[in-house]
């Protein structure tokens, strides 16, 4: 049996994708220019398939970047002048807050103790906040913030710019997008692809944003600014060479996706999820991470472990299956599996079998 990796990124390809690759290697794909007809139809096809997978307004541009972590910048050049406010609870949240440092943005955060997220209290939020960032699915501790809480951040503060990392919970989170400006993610995670890709979603409200610092002087980027992105994406071409296998096979993926129904892969992760927290909330050497059940992701699901979890990643290795370390000084105590539309629900439970008898 060839591997199959649970690892929460890069993570198992989707189960088209060879397919999809074999037919971009027969096309050619590879060696499109960017600035032809043939990759405006790439780019046009994939848009059109992640607008109506994700369901988004009418009001939000798609954009292509080299990498999730690349549009923790490019969101804080574009959207803020002189503050953000960060919901922190977990190491890659937590990046996002110091980018904002180091970008010089003043950036305010509210951390969570890992395992957990900050319940939203909005009067926490000052007035002088543009942007108000929430790591959705925090993918180094498994905890999950509800979107309920984003919602009433909206509620409360209608004037300010959400933002939310969606990077290892979309297509699975449905997101009410009319509540929120921009969201992103990259590819190798819930979409199964090759890593190498992030996509960023962006309202008008933000592309205002931009051009309200960029008139007044302010630095928003070069290649990468939204106005930038948008006057190409108006043309369904990218302002550089961009990642254009990575962009069909995303386009073709989202494709099957829709193929499939959202609301089936929707259906499928919550009850993979229920079999994983089951397992480890009864066995003897697990214990979920993420205590509250409210704040758990169905996507990463994060376990403690009584032995060394390099033990148990071990074992499972033997048998081809390859599971996620923990994430820094948690990676000989946590085990981390990852829930993607490509896991089925034959292969989750193969695994839980498999754990369970450890």
């Amino acid at each position: 049996m060839k591997q199959l990796f649970f690892t929460p990124g890069p993570a198992e390809l989707y189960f088209t994708v060879e397919t999809h690759v074999k037919n971009a290697l027969n096309e050619h794909i590879p060696s499109v220019s960017h600035r032809s007809k043939a990759f405006e139809g790439i780019y046009r096809e994939a848009v059109q398939n992640l607008k109506d997978l994700l369901e988004l307004p009418d009001n939000y541009h798609i954009f292509f970047t080299g990498s999730a972590t690349e549009i923790w910048e490019r969101i804080l050049e574009n959207c803020v002048e002189s503050q953000s406010y960060h919901y922190v609870n977990g190491a890659f949240s937590k990046r996002f807050y110091e980018t904002g440092l180091q970008l010089k943005k003043n950036p305010l955060h509210q951390k969570a103790a890992d395992g957990t997220c900050s319940s939203v209290n909005t009067s926490d939020i000052p007035d002088t906040t543009e942007l108000i960032v929430f790591t959705q699915n925090e993918t180094s501790t498994g905890a999950a913030q509800p979107l309920s809480d984003i919602y009433t951040a909206r509620e409360a503060h209608p004037g300010k710019l959400i933002a939310v990392d969606a990077v290892s919970s979309l297509p699975y989170i449905d997101i009410d997008y009319h509540k929120v400006d921009t969201v992103f993610f990259s590819v190798q995670k819930g979409f199964g692809l090759p890593a190498g890709l992030g996509v960023w979603l962006v309202n008008d409200r933000c592309l205002e944003k931009a051009d309200q610092l960029a008139t007044k002087g302010i630095n928003i980027g070069t290649y990468h600014s939204l106005p930038s992105l948008l006057a190409k994406a108006q043309k369904n071409q990218t302002p550089e060479t961009p990642n254009v296998l990575g962009i069909y096979l995303l386009a073709k993926v989202a494709g099957d996706m829709l193929k499939k129904g959202i609301g089936r892969i929707r259906q499928e992760s919550e009850y993979k999820a229920a079999v994983l927290y089951n397992l480890i909330e009864h066995h003897a050497r697990f214990s979920p991470f993420v205590k509250e059940a409210k704040y758990r992701s169905s996507t990463v699901i994060v376990a403690e472990t009584v032995v060394s979890s390099s033990e148990i990643i071990q074992k499972l290795l033997e048998r081809n299956l390859v599971i996620g370390t923990g994430y820094g000084t948690y990676k000989n105590q946590h085990i981390r599996i990852a829930n993607f539309p490509t896991h089925s629900r034959e292969k989750v439970e193969m695994l839980a079998d498999y754990l369970q008898a450890m």
